[in-house]
């Protein structure tokens, strides 16, 4: 006499638990009375070997159709997020919005995933918060890096006393005009294109993808670039000498650069974000921080391109500041300068990974770094303690405490004037979005990270250039 059939009894004949083992059991147990236990379970096993035997059996035929139906179905290969997201250590909570929270929480539920911090200048992104850092082990994101590859802080003290940029800003402020470009797609064209070695580097062959962005690269060499680049003159002030840079206590002009890898880095990151995204399906919460295998070809060629991107970055800058340390006959006493949108192979915690640094500052013991404030806000010059917890990082700046939507609603021209003319700085360019009191309180960031970084000298600006109409790059 059969008894009732039960899950286990079909498990242990190859069903799983899903829908067809409902069906199964539904079946087993409404029509196959007549059969004996051991019986009705063998045939059972056999409809789940042979399924295209029974597709015109009267009772079992729908049972397997499902079962052929299922075999042949495209297989789900998203790779599940961890239930439980690892710790880390957030910097100046209390000015942080829950997005970007919400975003780092995503992050540490990657399987590759060893370690993240979120700095106090963060806000929610695309992927990866603006203000996160976060160790993978042997995977490369590409917004974890972001869009703008390689952006990047410069900065160069000049050997020219303070008191000087206001007897001469006329002139500081026609050299900057003249030898600076900005806007989403702009670029130099014909006698007004720069050189570098850059260009000449032999990573541009890695790809026909990564060929075909060298003209662009090559035409957008020592511009800006949209969005919150800029470039800007102002005065940097050491309050005691600087043994390692060799500064002596005083106030100096600067010269102080932000931007990146424009057209050719927002390429890269787009072409290589989807491919990452075929190879590795995530849970649509986290489908932006799609990974590469360090060990695929597609992982080692972001990784190659990405590490030019940056290189790029870096001669962008350098090409400006060269430009205009020879325009105002300067000379040099100082250069420092840090990527913020990059990823890098570190030590931490005794094994290699990989560090994104998603806006965020380098502060190994000992690095020196930049961290910019507003248009009328300080930057501060910073020297890093190799804070652990913080995954050796600081901040990149004050951070966004207003969208750029919210800011050109809210904010208004007379309003952003009126800041303008109180803290003394002249304005070329830049819209709304842009404006002062869309950032946090920059010493509220700074205050909030003491122990990942000691302030070396303040910069105040003095004469800003930005990008007319707000632009994002393209």
């Amino acid at each position: 006499m059969n008894t009732m059939i039960t899950g286990t009894d079909l498990l242990t004949v190859g069903y799983q638990q899903n829908e067809i083992l409902g069906i199964a059991l539904q079946l087993a147990n409404s029509n196959f009375l007549e059969l004996s236990t051991q019986e009705t379970i063998a045939l059972f096993k056999k409809v789940k070997a042979y399924p295209e035997n029974f597709l015109d059996d009267e009772i079992l035929g729908s049972m397997a159709t499902a079962m052929i139906e299922a075999a042949n179905a495209p297989k789900d290969e998203t790779i599940p997020l961890n239930e439980k997201a690892k710790d880390y250590v957030v910097y100046g909570a209390e000015h942080i919005e829950q997005g970007a929270k919400n975003q780092m929480d995503i992050a540490m539920k990657l399987p590759v995933t060893v370690a993240g911090a979120l700095m106090p200048d963060a806000h929610q992104g695309y992927g990866l918060p603006i203000g996160g850092v976060l160790a993978t082990k042997n995977a490369i994101i590409p917004y974890g890096v972001g869009v703008d590859i390689g952006c990047r802080m410069a900065l160069s003290v000049f050997d020219i006393p303070a008191e000087h940029f206001e007897m001469n800003r006329a002139k500081y402020q026609r050299e900057l005009i003249a030898h600076t470009k900005f806007g989403a797609g702009h670029g130099f064209h014909g006698q007004y294109k720069a050189n570098h070695a850059v260009l000449d580097r032999s990573e541009f062959n890695l790809s026909p993808f990564v060929k075909h962005l060298q003209d662009k690269a090559w035409s957008q060499l020592g511009t800006s670039g949209g969005g919150n680049h800029f470039v800007e003159f102002g005065i940097i002030e050491f309050e005691q000498k600087d043994e390692i840079l060799n500064i002596e206590k005083g106030k100096y002009v600067a010269l102080l650069t932000h931007s990146g890898s424009r057209g050719f880095g927002a390429t890269i990151a787009g072409h290589y974000t989807k491919l990452a995204k075929e190879k590795t399906k995530l849970p649509r919460e986290a489908a932006n921080l799609a990974y590469l295998d360090l060990n695929s070809q597609q992982g080692q060629e972001y990784w190659i391109a990405m590490n030019l991107a940056g290189d790029y970055a870096s001669a962008c800058h350098e090409v400006i500041h060269n430009k205009l340390t020879k325009a105002v006959g300067a000379q040099l006493l100082a250069k420092v300068e840090n990527h913020h949108n990059f990823a890098w192979k570190e030590i931490w915690n005794g094994q290699e990974v990989v560090v994104h640094r998603k806006g965020a500052t380098p502060a190994g013991k000992g690095v020196m770094g930049i961290i910019p404030g507003s248009m009328t806000a300080p930057g501060f010059l910073v020297r890093g303690k190799g804070d652990e917890g913080a995954i050796n990082s600081a901040s990149h700046g004050a951070g966004r405490q207003m969208s750029r939507t919210q800011a050109i609603k809210t904010i208004t021209k007379n309003e952003m004037r009126d800041v303008l003319k109180d803290h003394g700085v002249t304005l070329i360019g830049a819209g709304k979005d842009e404006a002062p009191m869309a950032y946090k309180d920059i010493n509220l960031v700074m205050e909030s990270q003491k122990e990942l970084v000691d302030v070396v000298a303040k910069f105040t600006p003095k004469l800003v250039r930005m990008a007319d109409d707000g632009s994002r790059e393209d």
